[in-house]
């Protein structure tokens, strides 16, 4: 008999009423892949972008659609090949594939052990799930796109989300000098996480209130906001500076900017290197509210807002 899972499914492009929960058949293990059972699954501003039809030109689609590309869980069958890991182990992936289709809202997900890698020890379920996604943008934005060194000063718009809370983090164990942008209502949870300066959004010229802070001006924006915070930044970078964005896509920005759009790829090698920085205290996971598969609507409503402080999850 087929195995059977509760999941989280739309069948058409809409906003998050098109969401039901559904029993569906777990899908089939080939070679070189496992099943994982599912503790905790994260919630992303991708997910309804994805679900509204933004990105359907960029990612092929077939429905139904199992929402979500974060996951914590346990390793239950392996497919031909798969050895990495054994039946028991704990781990977390990005769980993006090329197609959307089966992603993380449900109780079990099959992915090539490839996306795999082990979950931090001694944090939650819940925190672990949301890692993979913001923690690898912010690596792969600041580091393989940015190139951020020890001893530089990088901007972070919109530090206190989910993506902005781990470029701090992460920034800071580089050696690098933080500026964070938020309202002022987060200043005090980014300092928390690293930032050494701090500045808001609100009836503030962005780009100003940096210079002020730093003269020189910075060697990267990070861009997790975009919007007039983008625009005004660009005041505050050196000549010789990067901007990597993970919203903008670089129009109206000045062909002369060293402007890079960032969407994030599974990367298990800097899971891994996320997972030891967590184990050593460096990296830290914020999880503001959990939701169940039945409120999965309602976390697409919170994400919406964009004025998630941290991370939020849903637990089958």
């Amino acid at each position: 008999m087929t195995k059977q899972m509760k999941a989280v499914i739309y069948e058409t492009f809409g906003g998050p009423e098109q969401l039901k929960l559904s029993t569906l058949a777990v899908p089939e293990i080939k070679e070189g892949e496992v099943l994982v059972r599912i503790k905790a699954a994260g919630v992303n501003p991708v997910d309804y972008a994805v679900r509204e039809g933004y990105l359907k030109d960029k990612l092929p689609t077939v429905f139904p659609v199992i929402p979500g590309w974060d996951v914590a869980g346990v390793v239950e069958e392996r497919g031909f090949s798969a050895r990495r890991f054994e039946i028991g182990d704990e781990v977390f992936a990005y769980a993006r594939r090329p197609a959307v289709q089966y992603g993380t809202y449900a109780e079990y997900i099959v992915l090539p052990e490839s996306y795999l890698a082990k979950k931090p020890r001694e944090i939650s379920w819940e925190a672990a799930a949301g890692i993979p996604l913001v923690g690898l943008t912010a690596w792969q934005s600041l580091f393989d796109v940015g190139k951020l060194q020890k001893g530089q000063a990088v901007l972070v718009l919109g530090g206190s989300g989910g993506v902005g809370s781990m470029a701090i983090q992460l920034a800071k164990a580089k050696g690098a000098t933080i500026m964070a942008v938020a309202s002022e209502a987060n200043h005090a949870y980014m300092q928390e996480l690293g930032a050494d300066f701090t500045v808001t959004y609100k009836n503030t010229h962005v780009g100003e209130a940096v210079k002020e802070v730093i003269p020189e001006g910075v060697d990267l924006i990070f861009d997790c906001a975009s919007g007039d915070t983008l625009k005004q930044s660009l005041q505050a970078l050196k000549p010789s500076g990067k901007v990597v964005s993970i919203l903008h896509q670089g129009e109206g920005l000045g062909a002369d900017l060293d402007f890079t759009y960032v969407f994030v790829e599974p990367n298990a090698k800097q899971l891994d290197q996320l997972c030891e920085l967590v184990e050593t205290g460096k990296l830290q996971v914020h999880v503001s509210k959990k939701y169940s598969l039945e409120d999965a609507a309602e976390a697409q409503k919170q994400i919406q807002t964009l004025h998630t402080k941290g991370k939020i999850v849903l637990v089958p």
